[in-house]
């Protein structure tokens, strides 16, 4: 398995839609960046989010979520509470090939001010908009900007195709359109 360098993903989002908008560049003056980077692609956040709150006293159970233990917010700023999280989504839509995996990483100006975008994969032949988890580490109120840098997508391509892919587990997040929540 190896890393996939820029041209890679500029042929791949070109000519297979693999990433869409795509941004052959990186776009760093007055922004936190994003675009094609030498090995890896970075992803910018959307104006919508979900601000996690325990206004309802909710247990937080992944088996049965309870979607009141988000406040909804759209605009160009969020504010994340200290020591909390928001759940927003990639301006990007993916659409990985089967013999791809992609590992998603925080980038290092907001994990620099205690603000981790959790890891997450991206499995083989999973397509749709990836939802993001944005932790706030700190005692303070934490601020991210809607349309600007959030985390890097690494490209991993195998030598062979895997045997069972997201698709054909038919996962339940496969063609997610927007921010979403957890299913079981």
């Amino acid at each position: 398995m190896a890393v996939k360098s820029d041209k890679w993903i500029r042929k791949m989002a070109l000519e297979h839609g693999m990433i869409e908008p795509f941004t052959e560049k990186q776009v760093r003056e007055g922004v936190i960046s994003y675009g094609l980077s030498s090995y890896g692609y970075d992803v910018r956040i959307a104006d919508e989010f979900k601000i996690f709150t325990n206004i309802n006293h909710m247990v937080v159970d992944p088996k049965d979520f309870d979607p009141r233990s988000f406040v909804d917010f759209t605009g160009e700023q969020c504010i994340i509470p200290p020591n909390s999280f928001a759940l927003a989504r990639t301006v990007e839509r993916f659409k990985i090939p089967r013999d791809v995996i992609v590992v998603c990483l925080g980038k290092s100006s907001y994990a620099r001010c205690g603000i981790i975008v959790n890891v997450t994969p991206l499995e083989p032949e999973w397509e749709g908009i990836v939802t993001l988890e944005v932790s706030n580490t700190t005692p303070l109120p934490a601020r991210i900007y809607a349309g600007e840098g959030i985390a890097q997508m690494l490209f991993f391509q195998s030598d062979e195709p895997c045997e069972t892919s997201y698709a054909d587990k038919k996962g339940k997040y496969q063609a997610q359109d927007g921010l979403t929540l957890p299913r079981l």
